[in-house]
């Protein structure tokens, strides 16, 4: 499809992993810091002022790696912000899906599967047709 016009023009694919990965990492951090506080047996008891603060400390390690991955992939890659958060939504999902099983003990039924897969068909829909400017 290299002569399609506007598919994935511009792309630096080098870059891509870089920026996925920091995403992953921003993602892991920020899912344990909305969601770890309902499992976390030293939280049990805390008052919510705890639960807060905590989610917080933790969510300052999720800004460290998302804001670099924006950066790279919109001023390097060139990936719009609209690629960037869809892409992003994604790999939250599947951090979140990885955290609910192993730590929420929730099992993935069949209609948030399919929502998921709708997610990632908007991924490629973002990023594999630009629009012309």
């Amino acid at each position: 499809m290299e002569g399609c016009p506007g598919h994935l023009s511009g792309f630096d694919f080098r870059i891509m992993p870089k920026v996925v990965l920091l995403l992953i990492g921003s993602n892991v951090f920020m899912t344990i810091a909305w969601y770890g506080h309902l499992k976390f047996k030293w939280l049990e008891g805390k008052p919510l002022i705890v639960a807060i603060l905590v989610a917080w400390g933790v969510a300052f390690f999720e800004y460290c790696l998302q804001v670099p991955a924006n950066r790279l992939g919109y001023m390097t890659s060139h990936l719009s912000g609209y690629q960037l958060k869809i892409i992003q939504e994604v790999i939250t999902l599947c951090v979140f899906i990885a955290f609910a099983s192993l730590v929420l003990k929730e099992r993935l039924t069949w209609n948030y599967a399919l929502s998921f897969a709708c997610m990632v068909l908007a991924v490629y829909f973002a990023v594999a047709f630009r629009p012309s400017a």
